[in-house]
């Protein structure tokens, strides 16, 4: 219902308007409220006259503890915003004020608290000229304010998730300045202390306590932390930390399903994670999943899941320590964000119906660690791969003369490897400011075990490759890619992104060509949204090439991979409806363009080589809508694209959008009889969580 009429109100509002002026300069503002009144309705409108602003055109201190001041001034020319011929605004005051409580807190005045930071403005000058006196006032019946350094810890964990009992009793040990009392039992002492940051003898600093708040939180073993300082009762200039720890639940089993679908397949996903948040007691992480599901073609009129052409099943386990293990010190570990050390192992079971059965053992140790809030490091030196599997079909391939398949499906293969990745401005990703987003990849493998093989005698397998001294061959390749993003704001709920994802696999020395896992493929979700993924590419490669119904169906999927990969998007982010369901709904439109390729001449998709000459001819491009429901913890999004250019056809066949634009019916029954069982479709719907970008 529409609010009453109030004048109380009213004269409230017109005297908060005036003070916000005046706050910000404007001395001589004066506003006024007009009440008209027309059929019981009233129409309200307040005139603001704001008069001159005022300037500040002198700065004073009064700061009487030297060397507080001499602190104040050596610092404050990288935080303030006090200054000469600035308009004078109370909010500059405030942060200057802010500024230096933070200044004096980072540099062991405990005691010190905003209050004692006050500003005396003059206004009674002419030209609306304003003088500012800045006063910072020691504390009552002393002649200066006191440094304080950190004395002895108590760090306290509670005996269970519900809190602290009256009474406790305290670990009698004091060791390195630190008590540590664990009521619960279920913690190691250094795995907790490591990121305690008040260490005994050093001057109180807010920002090491902020820190210890945040790693001890981001731990994941605490559900409340808590810092609170007590002092001996001696006259020394000491504070002594006690830091309360409530553990949270330890154990959880979490159950997943999702459907994954788009114009042509649909199936299902389905797993099951098993978490423990302190495994060996020092909140390492250990996790083990079970994860199965299937994809089924449709659109041919059969029933659901008649048409299954892929099923999978895979089991992993995981162990992440808060910590880089290394055989050597970090200094200040932890301080710019939580390092973290992930042993994996991971069973792989892919199956392709009536074609092949891959298997794939897994063991890695990374490294992930953030050099600042923007830059994140992470590194494996250690990935060993074992991949292993058979042709189901090999009449199929063997008629199609695709040995590449056979090579490429049915080989035991060794892969040791190591891989570094470099992410910048991924915590900014939620922000409608202007940066760039970049991550950029290398993984290097196989020269390890080329090394083994020499010393070993270069045993040779019966496709003339050098195998190690488990009788295998292995892999040798390098793989690249960077994924570019330049994210434009262009005023509220507005934004623009181009976004450059590239990547590139070279096999050499031991290998004619990358492991299957390791090849690119494009069109999905997040790349050429016209496409559904695995069937853009490569070059332009056109399945009739396989030349019968049995082998597209058989190779659906596998066919359209490649050795490099080069996606570029153009999208346009809008505000559609401001509040829609209890959350926003946002529009974006889109331009989407790359392929695939394959480098090696051991490839056997017809025109599916990279051929710079050729570029244009092999470029895709797609355009489409996209909405956006944003619930602020999550978004639920769906994108349409429509196919612009489609690089399997030739010339001027490729623009396929003139086709759409006079119906397209003959041309997709023409497509669909040359084809089977593969449909041709101009749109494409995309679902999913999160930004494509």
């Amino acid at each position: 219902p529409p609010p009453i009429l109030d004048s109380t109100l009213v004269e409230i509002s017109r005297n908060q308007i005036e003070k916000f002026l005046k706050s910000k300069g404007f001395f001589k503002a004066k506003v006024t409220a007009q009440i008209k009144v027309k059929q019981k309705v009233a129409t309200l409108n307040f005139l603001a006259k704001p008069g001159p602003g005022f300037f500040i055109n002198h700065v004073d201190y009064k700061i009487e503890d030297s060397t507080l001041k001499a602190l104040y001034f050596s610092k404050k020319a990288g935080f303030t915003n006090l200054h000469e011929e600035m308009r004078y605004d109370e909010d500059s005051l405030v942060h200057e004020r802010e500024q230096i409580y933070q200044l004096m807190r980072q540099n062991g005045y405990f005691d010190f608290n905003r209050a004692y930071v006050r500003f005396e403005p003059d206004s009674n000058q002419n030209n609306s000229k304003v003088s500012v006196k800045l006063i910072i006032d020691n504390p009552l019946e002393a002649k200066k304010h006191q440094v304080y350094t950190i004395g002895e810890t108590n760090v306290i964990i509670a005996p269970n998730s519900a809190g602290f009992i009256d009474s406790l009793k305290l670990n009698p040990i004091m060791l390195r300045g630190i008590r540590y009392t664990d009521l619960s039992n279920k913690f190691r002492r250094n795995p907790i202390l490591r990121y305690d940051f008040l260490r005994e003898g050093e001057i109180y600093d807010i920002n090491k306590e902020k820190l210890t708040y945040d790693r001890l939180y981001e731990l994941n073993v605490f559900k409340n932390v808590k810092i609170e300082y007590t002092k001996p009762k001696d006259s020394t200039l000491k504070v002594e930390p006690v830091i309360m720890l409530i553990p949270q639940k330890r154990r959880n089993n979490r159950i997943e399903g999702e459907i994954p679908f788009n114009a042509s397949v649909v199936g299902f996903n389905i797993s099951n994670t098993y978490t423990d948040n302190n495994f060996l007691g020092g909140a390492e992480r250990f996790q083990f999943q079970v994860k199965g599901g299937l994809q089924s073609r449709i659109g041919s009129g059969q029933p659901l899941f008649k048409d299954v052409y892929q099923t999978d099943f895979s089991v992993s386990a995981s162990l992440t320590v808060p910590r880089l293990v290394v055989p050597f010190g970090i200094p200040l570990m932890g301080k710019n964000g939580m390092p973290y050390t992930t042993f994996s192992s991971s069973y792989l079971y892919a199956s392709q119906v009536d074609i092949f059965v891959r298997k794939t053992i897994i063991n890695a140790i990374t490294y992930d660690w953030p050099e600042t809030k923007s830059k994140f490091h992470s590194f494996t030196p250690v990935n060993f791969e074992y991949r292993f599997g058979n042709v189901s079909n090999l009449d199929l391939i063997l008629n199609g003369a695709n040995l590449y398949y056979l090579n490429l499906l049915a080989t035991k293969l060794l892969t040791s490897s190591s891989k570094y990745n470099f992410t910048a401005n991924a915590n900014k990703l939620n922000l409608h400011e202007n940066f760039v987003y970049f991550r950029g990849g290398i993984e290097a493998a196989g020269n390890i075990l080329q090394g083994i093989s020499k010393l070993t005698g270069n045993k040779v397998d019966s496709a003339g490759r050098n195998a190690t001294l488990l009788s295998l061959p292995f892999a040798q390749f390098v793989r690249p890619d960077i994924d570019v993003r330049w994210y434009r704001n262009l005023g509220e709920n507005k934004q623009l992104v181009l976004r450059l994802n590239a990547g590139v696999g070279f096999a050499y020395g031991n290998s004619s060509d990358m492991p299957f896992e390791k090849l690119f493929f494009a069109g999905g979700s997040s790349g050429v949204r016209a496409w559904q993924a695995r069937t853009l590419g490569p070059g332009n490669y056109n399945r009739e090439t396989l030349g019968s119904e049995e082998a597209r169906r058989a190779f659906f999927g596998i066919d359209q991979l490649g050795q490099m990969r080069i996606e570029a998007n153009v999208e346009y982010r809008n505000l559609l409806i401001r509040k829609f369901f209890g959350g926003k709904l946002n529009g974006a439109a889109f331009v989407d363009f790359g392929n695939i390729w394959n480098i090696s001449k051991a490839s056997s998709q017809t025109g599916g080589n990279f051929n710079f000459s050729n570029l244009g001819n092999q470029i895709a491009i797609g355009t489409g809508l996209g909405f956006r429901y944003d619930v602020d913890f999550f978004v639920f999004r769906f994108d349409i694209g429509l196919k612009i250019k489609d690089p399997q056809f030739i010339g001027q066949e490729q623009w396929v959008i003139g086709k759409f634009l006079r119906g397209g019916k003959d041309f997709k029954a023409n497509y669909n009889l040359k084809h089977s069982p593969d449909n041709y479709r101009f749109l494409q719907y995309n679902f999913g969580i999160g930004l494509p970008f």
